[in-house]
């Protein structure tokens, strides 16, 4: 690993190189996870080995690291994200006999999410929809891209690799490849598909100009859709309608789990579509279902 600034391979970045192979060839991880890993564990690797002179396995040497990237004013949930790369690494050392204990072990998490995610309101989501130039087909593109991300909470990555064969109009459905290369099957709803239908009949032939591709979403130049577009996209949709802080793509995929649940559904339900291998990472919405408690016990309970 170049990046780690030494000539000589050290244990610590030996075993991560291993790991990263194996996340890669094996779990079938995307770039922007092994990459995210490849950072985090680099700055682990680095901060360490100084220290440890190749025993990098120690419980102390962790605690230590963990105080150090509080010092540095990480936020909880940064400070937990390079946990999970140190623990996973340990997991995959351990489990190839590279080290014997894992010193992971009896380290805590931080406290996460001690503010709610950020989602738009009804009001606000139907401004942005509707935000698009729709003479345009950039503006049908756009617009079918904000209706679908509304709609299922799909994460950016899965909605731009979309492809035409994940979609079944006739039974209103997507198949998305999430992380790990998961596939799940997410509902869409009538409102998506007529939007998606808008675009895929004039908008998307207008922006292909004649060439051919698999890609669901594509840009003016033919090519695929790419994160940083629809960023963009985003931003400058959002600056029309008046929504001008911290706008991004998982805004909206917080918005629609949380009008899921403020509209009923039960965790387990938005767990599914949003592609949660854990109920807890979903439990961050409960602040929508703490509130939903209170008005049933307002409405129904004979003293409330």
């Amino acid at each position: 690993m170049a990046e780690m600034g030494s000539t000589v391979e050290s244990p610590a970045s030996r075993g991560i190189r291993a790991f990263l192979a194996f996340c890669r060839m094996e779990k079938g991880l995307s770039r922007n996870s092994l990459d995210a890993y490849r950072r985090d564990l680099a700055a682990f690797c680095a901060w360490t080995t100084p220290l440890t002179r190749g025993d990098f396995a120690d419980t102390a040497v962790l605690k230590a690291y963990i105080s150090h990237l509080y010092a540095r004013k990480l936020s909880s949930r940064s400070i937990a994200r390079h946990l999970s790369a140190i623990r996973s690494l340990f997991h995959f050392l351990v489990a190839d006999e590279k080290v014997a204990i894992d010193p992971t072990e009896h380290l805590s998490s931080p406290r996460q999410w001690s503010t709610i995610p950020k989602y738009l309101n009804r009001e606000q989501i139907g401004k942005l929809i509707a935000a698009p130039d729709c003479t345009k087909p950039s503006g049908l593109r756009d617009r079918a891209m904000l209706e679908l991300l509304y709609a299922t909470g799909i994460r950016v990555t899965e909605l731009i690799e979309l492809r035409l064969s994940n979609l079944d109009m006739a039974l209103g459905l997507i198949r998305v490849t999430g992380k790990g290369n998961k596939q799940r099957i997410v509902p869409v709803h009538g409102t998506a598909l007529q939007a998606i239908s808008t675009y895929a009949g004039t908008g998307r032939p207008a922006l292909l100009k004649g060439a051919d591709s698999s890609c669901l979403f594509v840009t003016a130049r033919g090519g695929p859709m790419t994160r940083q577009a629809f960023w963009s996209s985003i931003k400058l949709n959002g600056k029309k309608a008046g929504i001008f802080h911290n706008l991004s793509p998982h805004v909206l995929r917080h918005t629609f789990a949380t009008h899921l649940l403020e509209g009923g559904a039960d965790l387990r339900s938005v767990q599914t579509m949003l592609g949660h291998v854990d109920l807890s990472t979903t439990e961050i919405y409960t602040h929508v279902v703490r509130s939903r408690l209170r008005d049933t016990l307002d409405r129904h309970h004979p003293r409330a």
